[in-house]
């Protein structure tokens, strides 16, 4: 009767633990984007099924984040990401890209257990001007330039997203003073920064090979802080 009842304990003990498997939300531009797995769905994509010849990843368990839940257990909780989109109000040729920018989406990430933030590449190809490192009193006029925008983006997510763990992803061949500045201002408020290398790329974007090498790369930090 023990015997049955402590099997029983166990398998309720199972069923717990699966229902209360921790779950992830991203917050991203192109990099994680994928056609039918984004929200909201109005967000601008880069990855599709038909893919064209912009890029050989043409299913979502090709992307880095959907990988990164396989492999790590995680649910996927949201994935707001959003094509072409800047942590800063600054865009491509001088444009306003408030509408879309991190700062304007960092609060529709649901209730994960886990944050993964993938940016500040489009910062880095739209010659976004850095500005000063600024930790306080922030006015609009300071988000459209990097590390002022940076700064309140972690501030604002490590206070809205308590207990949760926020990792930022920093990009590889990105330009020296926003990896500086990235680096810098992530060690301020105590998110750990994953440096990417070595990421296959075509057209600029991660390739099949290039996915699974980010995701690699992001179990590896992810998972030893677990």
């Amino acid at each position: 009767m023990k015997h049955i009842l402590s099997i029983i304990i166990c398998t309720m003990a199972s069923f717990v633990a699966c229902a209360q498997k921790p779950s992830i939300s991203v917050l991203g531009d192109s990099y994680s984007t994928f056609e039918g797995y984004i929200t909201p769905s109005t967000n601008e994509m880069w990855y599709y099924e038909e893919c064209g010849n912009r890029t050989d990843v043409d299913d979502v368990t090709q992307t880095w984040w959907w990988q990164v839940a396989n492999e790590g257990g995680y649910k996927i909780c949201v994935n707001n990401s959003y094509s072409g989109s800047t942590i800063g109000y600054r865009g491509y040729d001088g444009n306003d890209y408030s509408d879309r920018s991190f700062i304007t989406r960092m609060d529709h990430l649901g209730n994960p257990d886990v944050i993964l933030i993938f940016g500040a590449t489009n910062d880095s190809w739209a010659g976004e001007l850095v500005g000063d490192y600024k930790y306080g009193n922030w006015t609009k006029a300071d988000f459209y330039t990097f590390r002022p925008a940076m700064a309140y983006m972690l501030h604002h997510m490590t206070k809205r997203y308590v207990n949760v763990k926020i990792f930022f992803i920093l990009n590889s061949e990105l330009r020296d003073e926003i990896n500086e500045s990235c680096k810098t201002i992530c060690n301020h408020y105590g998110v750990t920064c994953i440096t990417l290398h070595d990421i296959h790329k075509i057209n600029g974007h991660p390739s099949v090979n290039g996915m699974r090498s980010i995701a690699k790369q992001v179990l590896e930090v992810v998972g030893k802080a677990e």
